[in-house]
C-alpha cells in the first residue's frame, strides 16, 4: 500500500479555503451594496443613501409604503451597464466552475487520504486547481470592473419607478465588491496549493511477508 497522506496536508487546507472562497463569493453576489451612492435630493431617499448591486437597488425612506424600498436589476433591462450584466453572468459562473472544483478536490483529497487509489491524482489536483483559478477570474473580473466604475463616479441611468437620481453626488466601494475581492484571493491561494501538489517518484511500500517466504529467503541466503 502506498501512503501519500503526508503529501497532501496543503491541498486538505486549500480545500477549506475554496470553500469558505465560494461561500463568499456567492454572499457578494447577494449583497445589495457594490456601490453606495450619496444623494442631495432626500424628499424620497430620506436616509440620502442608497446601495446598487448587481442584483437589485435598495434605499431606506418614510415616504414611500416600505421603509426599505428595493427594486430589482435585470439582465435584460435597457439602463443596465455592462458592468452589472457582466456580473450577474459571472458571478453565476463562478458559483458553478466553483462547485465543480470543491467536487474535483474533495475527490483528490479522499483518494489520498484514504488511500483509496493513487493513480491520477496529480492530474485531479491540477485540475481542482485550474477550476478555482476559473472562479477566481469569473469573480475578479467583476468586481475590478464595478470598482473601476465607482472611482471615476460612473453613473446610472436608472428609470422612474427606482426613484434614483441620475448621477449622486458621490460613491464609494460597497461591501460586495470588498467580500468579492476576498473571495478571489482565498481561491487563488487555494488553486496554487493545488497546482503545486507534487506526488512522491518513490513511495515507500510495506509488504507483510509470509512464514513460506522468510523460510526459502533465509535457506538462499545460507547456501548462496
Amino acid at each position: 500500500m502506498v501512503y501519500l497522506v503526508h503529501t497532501a496536508h496543503w491541498q486538505f487546507l486549500g480545500l477549506v479555503l475554496a470553500v469558505l472562497g465560494l461561500i463568499l463569493t456567492a454572499a457578494s453576489s447577494g449583497v445589495n451594496d457594490w456601490r453606495v451612492w450619496y444623494v442631495e435630493d432626500m424628499s424620497v431617499i430620506t436616509s440620502g443613501v442608497a446601495w446598487v448591486g448587481i442584483w437589485r437597488a435598495c434605499f431606506y425612506t418614510h415616504v414611500l409604503d416600505t421603509t426599505e424600498f428595493c427594486q430589482s436589476i435585470s439582465i435584460m433591462d435597457p439602463f443596465v451597464p455592462p458592468e452589472i450584466a457582466a456580473a450577474q453572468v459571472l458571478c453565476m459562473t463562478a458559483a458553478v466552475v466553483g462547485i465543480a472544483g470543491n467536487l474535483v478536490a474533495g475527490y483528490a483529497v479522499k483518494q489520498v487520504y484514504f488511500n483509496i487509489h493513487a493513480s491520477h491524482i496529480k492530474l485531479a489536483f491540477s485540475l481542482a486547481g485550474t477550476l478555482y483559478f476559473l472562479t477566481a477570474a469569473c469573480s475578479l473580473v467583476p468586481v475590478i470592473w464595478n470598482m473601476s466604475v465607482v472611482l471615476v463616479n460612473s453613473t446610472i441611468d436608472f428609470p422612474a419607478e427606482f426613484h434614483l437620481p441620475p448621477a449622486p453626488v458621490k460613491q464609494e466601494v460597497g461591501l460586495g465588491i470588498v467580500i468579492g475581492a476576498g473571495s478571489s484571493l482565498l481561491l487563488i491561494i487555494s488553486g496554487m496549493l493545488f497546482v503545486c501538489y507534487r506526488q512522491p517518484i518513490k513511495s515507500q511500500k510495506s509488504f507483510c511477508h509470509s512464514p513460506f517466504t522468510v523460510l526459502v529467503t533465509l535457506y538462499l541466503r545460507i547456501n548462496r
